[in-house]
């Protein structure tokens, strides 16, 4: 049984959803050269607007945020234009849209913006510590050792944050979800093995923790709190290695977080089956256990499993991933009982 998945669910006075599934933010690579959405990215998410939630694709604030091809940004006039065409299509469709706001950091590669936008020919992380790869889809590419940001550096990070922000509302987006998982910038900065700096933004986990909160502080300030979410990686997976020490940092931030009533937050993970021991468990069992407020769970989730664990109140909201990219109508078919069209590598490429 599926059925507490339909039933609809307050955000908080402002947002409300017409169902409990999330489509969960899934890179595409369709924006173009300008990094500007598509008329391709407008049909795509339109067709899709059954969901509760849409979260975007996660959206560069800024051009050195950029890490993988024709991803799209936040930055610019017309991309502001593009991405309303985009909201215009969903809300026409009677859905509601977030954009997910993202900083690759050390994962950036210069290669898609030092020519292009006129920038530094350099990445910017937490410490002057590089991640060994290299970039997807460009396999040619290597991964640079980042320049440390400074303070001033951060400063204007979070100016850049929040100013996004404030694009998504004015392309018409919902709200915005700040990405701070999968170890891109907001990540690298909660987590030991990229943060090894000694400064204000490091060492403990209120320092640690700092540049996070301020960017979320930010954008709340300039948006509202109600149309502000965060998503966070607890558990390191992918892009940083794990450390145990890092639960420190979680189980300050979490309360933290929990303070400022966020539309909700949301776990950064491929599969929730994953078991980190530092955590105890999996990341969303140690995120409820800390924080009280509305939780997305996503990683590897059928509808069935997921309204079990929503039943079981491990989370709120149920995001789905892949099956939204081989079903558009992927509520339809749940609500009705329909097979699923299976997800493929293959016919990735052919489907929006």
């Amino acid at each position: 049984m599926t059925d507490n998945l339909f039933q609809s669910y307050a955000l908080n006075d402002t947002l409300t959803l017409k169902n409990r599934i999330l489509m969960a933010p899934l890179t595409r690579c369709m924006a173009d050269d300008e990094l500007v959405p598509t008329q391709a990215m407008a049909d795509y998410y339109g067709r899709r607007a059954e969901a509760g939630l849409i979260i975007s694709e996660a959206v560069i604030i800024r051009p050195d945020g950029q890490g993988y091809p024709n991803t799209p940004g936040l930055f610019t006039p017309a991309q502001i234009d593009g991405w309303r065409v985009v909201t215009d299509a969903v809300h026409k469709s009677g859905g509601k849209i977030f954009a997910q706001l993202w900083h690759t950091g050390r994962v950036a590669h210069p290669h898609f913006y030092s020519e292009k936008w006129g920038v530094n020919d350099e990445v910017i992380a937490p410490s002057a510590v590089g991640f060994e790869g290299t970039v997807p889809r460009m396999r040619e590419l290597n991964y640079q050792t980042p320049r440390a940001v400074t303070a001033v550096d951060i400063e204007q990070l979070v100016a850049d944050y929040a100013q996004a922000a404030a694009n998504a509302i004015d392309a018409g987006f919902d709200g915005v979800e700040i990405h701070g998982a999968n170890g891109y910038l907001i990540d690298q900065f909660l987590h030991f093995d990229s943060n090894q700096r000694s400064d204000e933004y490091g060492q403990t986990a209120e320092n640690m923790s700092r540049f996070p909160l301020a960017v979320v502080d930010a954008i709340v300030a300039r948006i509202g709190n109600d149309r502000t979410a965060l998503r966070v990686s607890p558990g390191a997976y992918v892009h940083i290695e794990a450390d145990a020490r890092d639960k420190e940092v979680f189980d300050y931030l979490l309360p933290e977080l929990e303070k400022r009533d966020l539309a909700y937050l949301h776990i950064g993970i491929f599969d929730d089956a994953m078991s980190f021991e530092h955590l105890g468990g999996s990341a969303s069992s140690y995120v409820r256990t800390t924080y009280n407020k509305t939780l997305v769970g996503v990683g590897s989730y059928t509808a069935e499993t997921g309204s079990e664990a929503i039943s079981d109140d491990k989370f709120d909201l149920l995001a789905i991933g892949r099956p939204f990219i081989s079903n558009p109508d992927y509520v339809e078919r749940v609500r009705e009982g329909k097979e699923l069209v299976t997800y493929s590598e293959e016919m990735l490429a052919s489907l929006v």
